[in-house]
């Protein structure tokens, strides 16, 4: 409801529009209390809490006058009096009958008659919110601070003050009281407050900043439930390592103060014994985690429980197993108190808990809390490569299972036919990351396919516990053809009466430069196409960059007709035409010319280049891509040396290159045109075509 998060130090938090301050120190600590003894899933008993007769009123009286001594102002809670009134019973509360002039001790005395609440949970709910019982504060109250006595309802707006229907001493203490008998839904009410439903176990916030983290709290009774719902963080390390002081900027300590005030002043909130015990060993395996130890209950001899969490799943565990040592330290409660055992969890870090589970009314008692890297039991590695390679698909990468040290199998699916590698490679990398394995993990080979697109997956085949698991993401694979390939991209008249053609070419069989030959009108040049083309290297990343050709050759003005082939390397005549354009060697300025040298499909588009010149201008120009009739402006202004080569007066800056989204797949339409500067015809390079893309998905 309401959270202090200050107990030296005054601090604020808000939550369902009530605000906790505490501002003291007991004035009597406890010398023997120590925060190792807080059990947050057992603050305080319901027996305890809900005794409303545990004091009578003339006791509150000596209690107050006790802590409080002589008051300065004639506001302090052992001498100020207030006019109550009547209140109609309801379901948390019986009638309240109202009088003037009544003491606040009557007034704590009658609340918790009619609330069965015990008085002592008020008074020091008093404290731990307003410092009204104890302390400095507590001789010279101001009017403000009894207004907001319990916190009952008290936000930290601009003006501090609370909602005038709950402000006043009497007003908090009966809503404060009322509001404890409402978390428990009695009869009549409805089943509103389940968070912290005794018999479950919560991750309680250590602070209202969430990034300080949280604590698994196993909630025992229905009063810690709803000392929770009133101020829901539970102290942090540091909070309980200085009971009686400030912790971190991490810690809360409404609960922490609660805790420590009626230890202080009333005795034991529980009333119990604690379960004791210890985590001798707690590691993590493959899908398993093991704990050994021991646990007793000092008042019994009988065998107790300890509960085990991984994360939020808790199983019960015997401490039934021979512990010579334990008995020999606890002689009276013999040796049957140990445990060990291994349970399942789920592969990545695991917050792992061991509680001690006390006989009766003693506690559970924490034995510790740790992050626990689980290991998988399935395989997993990496596909550090997968690409086109002379032969078809070069792959290579890591695979390792932690069951063994032992090399082991990797299958290589290539559109569902797969090939076994072994990953026996030595990776020092993955040896310094998995020390106890080894470096011997790595794989690579080549899985023969054949030109076109191809699905690749890579498996690490399992040899124990798990299954066969895919190692890294699938990839699409483009295998170039075993005769060549290429593109005729360039092709260009210029007015000093020369045609320059270039494009590039490969052959999937090498990844060494290849011939071209370059007809005009049926006239063959020959070339080499060993020039740098980054954009083919990233298509084809086992090939390189050195497949680009560029061709000078004079020709009169007129119209002219240009043809590119790739010459194959191997044994046949197989040459590939890389292309035919007509040219026009121009006596005078021309429309906009140029080309589409790459346009292929990608996951979730198609990947389009080229380049793109108006002869009226050196500026760069602007090309309009159209995929699936969805139009796309860019400007015609990235390098392109080839370009600038075979038209010097223009320049470079005249390449595109740009992926177009499209995350549906299928076989689309792509049409490109370049656009006079002038206004002008806008010429489609190279005509529209169908692209096949592979899904997003």
């Amino acid at each position: 409801m309401k959270k202090a998060i200050a107990m030296v130090a005054a601090a604020l938090v808000l939550a369902s529009g009530i605000v906790g301050v505490s501002t003291a120190v007991p004035s009597s600590p406890a010398q023997a209390l120590s925060g190792a003894d807080f059990d947050p899933g057992n603050i305080v008993a319901d027996s305890v809490f809900y005794n409303g007769g545990a004091m009578s009123e003339a006791q509150i009286q000596s209690f107050l006058d006790q802590q409080i001594g002589s008051c300065s102002n004639g506001n302090c809670l052992n001498v100020v009096k207030t006019t109550t009134s009547t209140r109609a019973a309801d379901p948390m509360c019986a009638s309240y009958q109202g009088a003037a002039g009544e003491s606040v001790a009557r007034i704590i005395s009658k609340v918790s008659a009619v609330c069965g609440i015990n008085p002592q949970v008020i008074l020091v709910t008093l404290q731990k919110e307003q410092s009204l019982v104890s302390g400095s504060v507590a001789k010279a109250p101001s009017a403000a601070r009894l207004e907001r006595a319990m916190g009952y309802a008290c936000p930290d707006n601009v003006g501090g003050a609370c909602d005038p229907t709950y402000a006043g001493v009497y007003n908090q203490i009966y809503r404060a009281a009322w509001q404890f008998k409402r978390y428990g839904n009695p009869p009549g009410t409805s089943q509103y407050f389940t968070q912290y439903a005794p018999g479950t176990t919560k991750n309680v916030l250590y602070n209202p900043n969430a990034s300080c983290g949280s604590k698994a709290v196993a909630i025992r009774n229905q009063a810690t439930a709803a000392l929770y719902y009133y101020t829901p963080y539970t102290p942090n390390a540091a909070a309980l390592a200085s009971l009686n002081g400030t912790g971190d900027s991490c810690s809360a300590y409404g609960n922490r103060n609660f805790w420590v005030y009626f230890n202080n002043w009333f005795g034991s909130p529980t009333g119990t014994t604690k379960a004791v015990g210890a985590v001798d060993a707690l590691s993590a395996g493959v899908e398993s985690v093991s704990v050994r130890g021991w646990a007793l209950d000092p008042s019994s001899r009988s065998s107790i429980q300890v509960h085990v969490y991984v994360g939020s799943v808790g199983t019960p565990l015997a401490a039934d197993r021979d512990r010579p040592d334990v008995g020999r330290a606890f002689p009276s409660n013999g040796s049957a108190h140990g445990y060990d055992a291994t349970f399942r969890a789920a592969p990545g870090l695991q917050q792992v808990c061991v509680y001690a589970v006390g006989l009766g009314s003693a506690s559970t008692t924490e034995l510790t809390c740790r992050t626990l890297d689980v290991k998988p039991a399935s395989p997993f590695g990496a596909v550090d490569v997968a690409r086109a390679a002379p032969g078809g698909v070069q792959v290579s990468g890591w695979a390792i299972d932690l069951e063994t040290s032992a090399p082991l199998d990797v299958h290589v699916y290539v559109d569902g036919v797969g090939r076994s590698l072994r990953a026996d490679r030595d990776r020092p990398d993955v040896g310094r990351a998995w020390p106890a394995s080894g470096s011997a993990h790595g794989y690579a080979g080549t899985v023969p396919a054949a030109a076109g697109p191809h699905t690749v997956c890579v498996y690490g085949i399992n040899v124990a516990q798990g299954s066969n698991s895919l190692v890294g993401p699938c990839r699409t694979v483009d295998v170039p053809s075993r005769a060549p390939t290429g593109s005729l991209d360039v092709v260009a008249g210029s007015r000093d009466g020369r045609i320059t053609a270039a494009g590039w070419a490969l052959d999937g069989d090498t990844v060494d430069p290849i011939v071209t030959h370059v007809y005009v009108d049926g006239r063959p040049t020959v070339v080499t196409a060993d020039a740098s083309r980054p954009d083919i290297a990233r298509k084809y990343p086992a090939y390189g960059d050195r497949h680009g050709w560029t061709a000078s050759i004079g020709a009169s003005p007129g119209d002219h007709t240009v043809c590119a082939y790739g010459i194959n390397v191997g044994s046949s005549d197989d040459n590939a035409l890389l292309g035919c354009r007509a040219v026009t060697v121009p006596p005078t300025n021309a429309v906009p010319i140029g080309s589409v040298d790459v346009a292929y499909g990608v996951p979730g588009g198609v990947r389009v280049a080229g380049w793109a010149i108006d002869p009226d201008t050196s500026a760069p120009i602007q090309v309009h891509a159209y995929l699936a009739k969805r139009g796309t402006q860019l400007t015609a202004d990235r390098p392109r040396p080839d370009v600038g080569r075979a038209y010097p007066s223009a320049g470079a800056a005249h390449g595109f290159e740009i992926d177009l989204p499209y995350p549906a797949g299928g076989t689309q339409e792509l049409c490109v045109y370049a656009i006079d500067s002038s206004g002008g015809e806008n010429p489609s390079l190279g005509g529209c075509r169908a692209i096949s893309i592979p899904s997003s998905n």
